[in-house]
């Protein structure tokens, strides 16, 4: 048996990295899978190699229209909404003194607006149907001092604040529905390993050799383990929790001068 027999799951940003490694031990535990993402070649090549507890849907999670149509139509077709991962999101390097108004908008938009909206619409959908769970896609960034990724530190620190909010609410109303995020360092995705192109050639983006040491990257699933584990009935009394997946990076010593 499953640990998620029989559930009906929203995972955004699941054509790749962190979302698929989600979308797809979701289904090898039982649960249907709606993954959503821009990126529809690899979205409908991922949701193909899952098989039939998979689909694929485009899904710009800035456009509030588009989540409440898409939750109502898999609430329409699936019965109810069980689990919803907020995980899309994108990282533009800069600092508070070099990050363009655009990116930060860009940024902003993505994770943190997108998440917002997601919560708006699952949050009736799951009262609905008896409950469910919501994880979002956080950062040690909103932890640690990230000075180099400033907007995308931003839009973690409201995804953190969100998640409480949401988790509080639910608990209120007794809509038993809960709310929690994860905080990842470093993982080996496709948009952590493309950084590196991004800080070519900014010196204003160079890492302060004289900080604290970084500890390894870590896998996808390393990450998809933890959602696992907040999607099912197994972490029913987690509620409001921030859970850092970082292998005691967000706790190392810091530089004294």
């Amino acid at each position: 048996m499953g640990r998620l027999d029989g559930k009906v799951a929203i995972i955004t940003g699941a054509a790749k990295g962190l979302g698929e490694a989600d979308a797809r031990m979701f289904a090898r535990e039982g649960a249907t899978v709606i993954l959503t993402d821009m990126d529809k070649e690899n979205g409908q090549r991922v949701a193909g190699e899952i098989g039939a507890k998979a689909e694929f849907h485009v899904q710009d999670v800035r456009d509030e229209q588009g989540w409440e149509d898409i939750i109502a139509d898999i609430v329409s077709r699936h019965g109810k909404l069980d689990i919803l991962v907020n995980n899309a999101g994108v990282v533009e390097p800069g600092t508070i003194e070099t990050q363009t108004a655009e990116e930060y908008r860009f940024v902003m938009a993505v994770s943190a607006d997108g998440a917002f909206y997601g919560c708006k619409y699952a949050v009736p959908a799951m009262k609905a149907s008896g409950g469910g769970s919501i994880i979002n896609m956080c950062s040690i960034a909103s932890i640690i001092g990230e000075p180099i990724v400033v907007a995308y530190s931003m839009a973690k620190g409201a995804i953190e604040s969100l998640t409480r909010s949401v988790a509080v609410h639910s608990a209120n109303n007794k809509y038993n529905i809960r709310c929690n995020s994860v905080h990842p360092a470093g993982i080996l995705t496709p948009m952590v390993m493309g950084i590196g192109g991004k800080l070519e050639g900014r010196d204003d983006l160079r890492p302060n050799s004289d900080g604290p040491e970084a500890s390894a990257l870590g896998e996808p699933d390393d990450i998809a383990n933890t959602v696992l584990f907040l999607a099912s009935d197994e972490s029913k009394f987690v509620n409001g929790a921030a859970i850092r997946v970082d292998n005691a990076k967000s706790v190392v010593e810091g530089v004294v001068s």
